[in-house]
């Protein structure tokens, strides 16, 4: 099993930590030692909305050899929604591959066509752009349609991490690793 974290500048901090922590824990804490994640840019140096700095394991790797690729939101994605190179890099949604996108990440999957027939989510304040690229525009916290996921607004991103952990590993180590992190809230609704 494999999983890229998308990063790009001006990500939001909490959008990629909040999936990456529940998911890693899926290797630290024992449950798939076999699992890789990297950490993908399409540069080396990354810094986020908040101004923390970023190095990716990967830059501009084929993202399509992983089996999830998590794409967070944040303001860098106005930029990117208009960057063609960027969109076609991200495109490899397939039976191998599924793309999860959280928040505003939703929006660089809609730019880049992969929501055209689908229901999705994102941050309550973006559901009007939303609207623009997807078949149905859903309030719920985790939308799952099959090799795309998405997920809303920031704090969603913990849910996802937990909701994927749960669809790779089975609701016992999804409780686990819930229970590592002290986290009560999870929802998927």
């Amino acid at each position: 099993m494999k999983i890229a974290f998308v990063i790009y500048d001006n990500v939001t901090l909490l959008d990629f930590a909040g999936a990456y922590d529940p998911l890693t824990r899926l290797k630290t804490m024992g449950f798939m030692p076999d699992l890789t994640y990297d950490i993908c840019a399409r540069k080396e140096c990354i810094r986020s909305a908040e101004g923390a700095e970023l190095s990716a394991d990967r830059v501009g790797c084929d993202l399509s050899s992983y089996d999830y690729v998590i794409i967070p939101g944040g303001e860098g994605i106005q930029q990117l929604m208009k960057d063609p190179a960027f969109l076609r890099w991200i495109s490899v949604a397939s039976e191998k591959t599924t793309v999860a996108a959280v928040c505003g990440g939703s929006l660089l999957l809609g730019a880049a066509g992969l929501l055209r027939t689908r229901k999705a989510t994102t941050h309550p304040r973006l559901m009007n752009i939303l609207e623009n690229f997807v078949g149905d525009v859903s309030t719920d916290r985790i939308v799952d349609e099959g090799n795309i996921i998405t997920a809303g607004g920031v704090t969603a991103a913990i849910d996802l991490g937990l909701y994927l952990c749960e669809k790779i590993a089975g609701a016992e180590v999804r409780g686990k690793i819930q229970v590592q992190m002290d986290y009560r809230c999870y929802r998927i609704v």
